[in-house]
């Protein structure tokens, strides 16, 4: 046993936090744009703040505005 409640090790976990935060500051900038309809759901575009003009046409995803959460809601 590694000292652990959760049978996990603690060490472990700790590491791939530390990844994970390395990531997040490592990730770009993003924006979104919310497309509004009458007769269909509502759209968010999410693509990063700064990109080339090349890369704006690929570097981007779109869904029906239901499927986003807040963030905090979720934590």
């Amino acid at each position: 046993m590694n000292g652990s409640t959760s049978g996990h090790d603690d060490r472990s976990a700790r590491r791939r936090l530390a990844a994970v935060a390395q990531h997040e500051s490592d990730a770009p900038a993003l924006e979104s744009i919310v497309v509004r309809y009458e007769d269909r759901p509502d759209r968010c575009t999410i693509a990063p703040r700064e990109c080339s003009e090349a890369d704006q046409l690929t570097t981007w995803i779109s869904a029906n505005v239901r499927a986003f959460v807040d963030l905090a809601d979720v934590r």
